[in-house]
Formats: structure tokens, sequence, C-alpha cells
């Protein structure tokens, strides 16, 4: 496979950015490759500078839910152009997508337009520090919430513990206010309320954890931490970055009947732009500043150009009835075929469209393996052992026939 364009690219990256990339799992050091540079993406394949073609399961990290470059979003984001890129002031658009969030995750009454995943957490946390009065917030072990100081912290030395900065330049006295649990242990969020009475402020969970691994919640547990929060007069925030929209139309909540008080959604609701969206109980959101005490602001905030992508995504979704069980039924294709052939030598999790594959053995150099081995035959995974797989409805019966066989030749 050539590759000498993406490596030129490369080696003029890390002279003028850290480690040649603007997010570090893209560096493919883990995984021993050279980055491949991305010129093209159509439906379920990208293209990348020498020339290569691949089916794209990494779809932009989730947000290319409908394929790549879908005529209606691109459409709408081209009209959206011609009047402008940004205004710097409110929009219907914006109106229209806070109606529609609610419309389709309803327990977001009142919500934001932010730019991020990462900004849309931050500013959930402090908006229920704000309704709490409270400064400590309970996370668990693996889910990842984005870069903000509070949020990057991992367990200590057990369940109970405050929790270490997990990176440099993150003060020690912002990550002691961040208690970490074990994922799927109700028990251990109990305990830590009883050792910290009346000042945690609320429970972030990721629903699905998808960032150390695809890792499902074992049934009741997010019920648990829902009654958990209600006792406790803490706030339940469900992290939807990634499984907002992509495992149902109302989110995970929807697909768990579970109602979290203040929601963060990314990804799929920008369609593909940057943009994200928080909100929850109106009696909580109408703290955000104009109409509160807790700031929270952004120039570029319900951008037009993103605004009209996520519309346009999210009214496809919603119009579309059958999409959800075309991405399921790929989504457990692609499964059964790992779990076929692997035998005990690799484990899937898979929920609708989001799969993860773990290696047993020496994971990593596995997993080094199995990224090489697909990517020479075309087919674009996660750099990292730890990221989801991603399906798209552009994903059609040749692209999930050639995946499964190349991952049946693997083993």
């Amino acid at each position: 496979m050539e590759e000498s364009r993406s490596r030129e690219l490369f080696e003029r990256a890390k002279r003028v950015m850290p480690g040649g990339v603007n997010s570090p799992v893209r560096a493919c050091a883990r995984v021993g490759r050279v980055p491949r540079f991305i010129v093209r993406a159509a439906g379920s394949r990208i293209w990348d500078a020498d020339g290569n073609e691949y089916i794209d399961y990494v779809c932009s990290w989730g947000p290319a839910i409908l394929g790549h470059a879908h005529p209606e979003v691109v459409e709408a984001v081209r009209e959206a152009a011609l009047d402008g890129l940004t205004y710097g002031a409110p929009t219907e658009r914006e109106v229209e997508m806070a109606e529609l969030v609610r419309e389709l995750v309803p327990s977001m009454e009142v919500s934001r337009m932010v730019c991020s995943g990462t900004e849309a957490v931050m500013s959930a946390v402090r908006a229920a520090r704000g309704f709490t009065g409270r400064d400590d917030v309970v996370k668990f072990d693996g889910c990842y919430h984005g870069h903000s100081d509070g949020m990057l912290v991992r367990a200590g030395s057990g369940a109970l513990t405050q929790a270490e900065p997990d990176s440099a330049g993150v003060p020690a006295d912002f990550a002691r206010h961040t208690l970490v649990a074990p994922y799927n242990d109700a028990e251990a969020v109990e305990r830590l309320f009883a050792a910290n009475p009346g000042r945690i402020a609320a429970v972030i969970v990721e629903p699905v954890a998808a960032n150390a691994g695809v890792v499902l919640p074992k049934p009741g547990f997010l019920a648990a931490l829902r009654s958990i929060t209600e006792r406790n007069g803490a706030l339940l925030i469900f992290d939807e970055v990634i499984t907002g929209f992509r495992l149902a139309l109302g989110g995970a909540q929807g697909l768990f009947a579970v109602k979290p008080d203040l929601t963060t959604l990314g990804k799929i609701v920008g369609g593909g732009m940057p943009a994200a969206v928080y909100g929850g109980r109106e009696d909580v959101m109408r703290k955000v500043a104009p109409d509160g005490p807790v700031y929270q602001a952004g120039t570029l905030a319900g951008n037009p150009l993103a605004t009209a992508a996520g519309l346009a995504t999210l009214r496809i979704l919603k119009r579309d009835t059958g999409i959800y069980a075309r991405l399921a039924e790929k989504g457990a294709r692609i499964a059964e075929a790992v779990r076929r052939a692997a035998g005990e030598r690799a484990e899937v999790a898979q929920i609708g469209s989001l799969l993860g594959i773990s290696f047993a053995g020496d994971a990593e150099a596995v997993y080094r393996e199995w990224y090489s081995h697909l990517l020479e035959r075309g087919i674009y995974v996660a750099p990292s052992r730890f990221e989801a797989m991603f399906v798209s409805d552009a994903h059609g019966e040749e692209d999930v026939e050639r995946t499964c066989r190349a991952m049946e030749e693997f083993f």
C-alpha cells in the first residue's frame, strides 16, 4: 500500500504541530503506522493523500451516522454558507434546534448549543454545581468526558479515593473535586455519597461507555444511579456525546428508559460540523446566564453552518423510521463474524451500530497486527484498541461482506 504522500505530510506536520496531529490518537503511535492524511470522503468510503480507498468505520469518531457527504446535509450547509459563515447573533435555526432536541430527547426541556462535547460537559457540570451549591462530581473509571480539567482524572488506589490528575497541567486542587467509581458498580457510588455527605453535586456517566472499549451497562445500573442521586439531592448527568442519536432517536436514555437531569450531546447533533448541546430540567438550566448566575458563553455557539448540518441530520433520522434497525443488523453481522472466527481469542461488545473488540493475550500487540491487517485490505478502523467501531447507514452489503471476510481471515 502506497503511503509516501501521507508520510511526507506527517513529517511536515510534526515540525509545526504537537505529535504532528490536532488530536493525539490520530498520530497512530500505538499501532506503529503512519497516519493516513484524508483528502475526501463520500458514503461509506474515505480516500487518503496517496489515493488509497478505505471502507470507513471511524466515521469521524461517530458523527457520520448517515455516511459521509450526505447530499441533504451538504446542501443544507451550502445554503447556509451562502448567507454568511457566522453572525455572533441569534438565528431561527438555533430555535429550531432547541425545539427539535426537546422533541427527540424530552428530558432536555431547555438547552444551549456550544461547539464541542468537552465544552458541553464542562458547562453541564458547572450548571449542576451552580444549581446544587455543591462542588464534588462523581465520574466512572474509563469514561471519557472531554479534556476539561475536572474530568481528566483516573481512579486512585480504590473506588473511594479522590482522583489524581490524569494529565500534566491539571492542578490537584481541581482534580480533588472529582470522585471516581468503577463503571457498573452502583454500590461504590452509594459508598461515595456516604463518605461525602452533602458535597456531591452530580454523577456523570456515559450510559454506554465507549472510550475504554464498548462497555454496556449492567441491568439496573443506570436506574440505580437515578435512585441514588435523587435520594441524595444530586443531579444525574448522561454524557451522550457518543450515544446520542447513535443508539436510538431518543438516545441511550430512551433506549434504557432512565431520565437524567442533564444531558450532553455532540457528534451527530452537529451532523459532522463542530457543534454540541447541553440541557435538561428547566429549573436547572434557568440557572445559566443570562437567566441565572452560572456563566457560560461562546462566540461561535449556534454557528449557522453547524446548526444547518445538525438540523438536516436529525430531520433525516426522524423521518427514516427504519434506519436504526438497519444499523443494528449490520453491527450484529460484523460482531457475529468476529465471534465465530475468533472463538476465545477475542470478545465483542455490540449495541446497535457501536462495536468494541477486545483481544486476549497481549492485547496491544494483537490490536497492532489487527489494525495493519485491516488497513492493508482497505478497511479503516480506529488506531486505538480502546475506541469503538461505528457503522453508518451508508455501509452497504458489499462493505459488510468484505469487512467480515477480512476479519475472519485475520483469525
